[in-house]
């Protein structure tokens, strides 16, 4: 087994790889969430922001794990649960690397491998801290989509880069600063397995995005992820979020994929996205827990 520093765009596309050959419903990790995280914000595609880390694990030349630093108290990381050595790897590997006081991971609950380690390296699950759920959507059972009176449901044009960036921003400005600008979202665009035919966005009469949804395909596995979904303060509870979705789903089923995949918050402190999928026959499975521990 070796590793290596994560080196640019090709390295990317290999974590994509081992997400797509290990993925199950349970899995914590869909490619398109990776090209999501990796381009959403402005980075140099070849490098790592400060505070930043991603290592990769391999047995030959094959990828069978990954860490991904995102800060120094903050892990992800997606191991093939044929090589389980991996996540013990992936976790001192961490503790080396940061210099954070309580360090952070996040787990598919029932995911054993990553569990087994995680208990070992000195995590706790944390029930009391805000956790996320996997939903699925068998997508032969799709709802119609509906006719939105004022607006019109379409897919975003390859040249919309900057109006695309701006709907997104204006609709999550209210959780957080969003990073998303013009060229971030040119570069997800660009990114695989992004389809401008699986973004799709609600315009109003004047011709302006006000809502949106992008659906990654993986064409190996046929599943797709919704990720993510937003509407503009000034035009939410009109159902537009819901419609704009199920278009791009109904685009999604159209390309040939059998199965969605939406992860929203799972409790109560952050209900409303949660009911919109399930409103669309999103059923929940499988919770996503934060796991820490502290390095006094």
């Amino acid at each position: 087994m070796t590793r290596r520093d994560f080196s640019g765009p090709d390295d990317l596309r290999i974590m994509q790889d081992l997400c797509s050959r290990t993925w199950s419903p349970t899995s914590r990790f869909h490619p398109g969430q990776l090209a999501w995280s990796r381009y959403f914000r402005p980075v140099d595609p070849h490098a790592l922001d400060d505070g930043e880390a991603i290592g990769l694990w391999w047995e030959g030349r094959q990828v069978v794990g990954f860490g991904w630093a995102e800060a120094p108290d903050w892990l992800e990381l997606q191991v093939d649960p044929l090589h389980p050595a991996v996540a013990v790897e992936v976790l001192e590997w961490f503790e080396e690397w940061s210099d954070a006081e309580e360090q952070s991971v996040m787990a598919v609950e029932g995911d054993a491998v990553v569990e087994s380690a995680l208990a070992e390296g000195g995590f706790s699950a944390r029930l009391d801290l805000p956790y996320f759920t996997h939903h699925l959507l068998d997508l032969r059972s799709l709802r119609p989509v509906p006719d939105p009176s004022g607006y019109t449901l379409r897919p975003v044009r390859p040249d919309e880069a900057a109006a695309r960036a701006d709907v997104h921003t204006r609709a999550w400005s209210e959780l957080a600063p969003s990073q998303v600008d013009a060229a971030s979202y040119g570069r997800l665009m660009r990114a695989w397995p992004y389809r401008a035919d699986l973004d799709w966005v609600a315009v109003d009469a004047t011709g302006a995005m006000v809502a949106s949804a992008l659906v990654w395909l993986d064409p190996t596995t046929g599943v797709g992820l919704v990720e993510p979904v937003g509407c503009t303060p000034e035009h939410r509870g009109r159902g537009l979020a819901g419609a704009v979705t199920l278009a791009a789903l109904h685009a999604l089923r159209e390309a040939g994929a059998r199965l969605a995949q939406v992860t929203p918050r799972g409790d109560d402190a952050y209900p409303g996205p949660r009911r919109v999928y399930q409103a669309l026959g999103f059923e929940p499975t499988v919770r996503v827990l934060t796991w820490t521990r502290s390095m006094d």
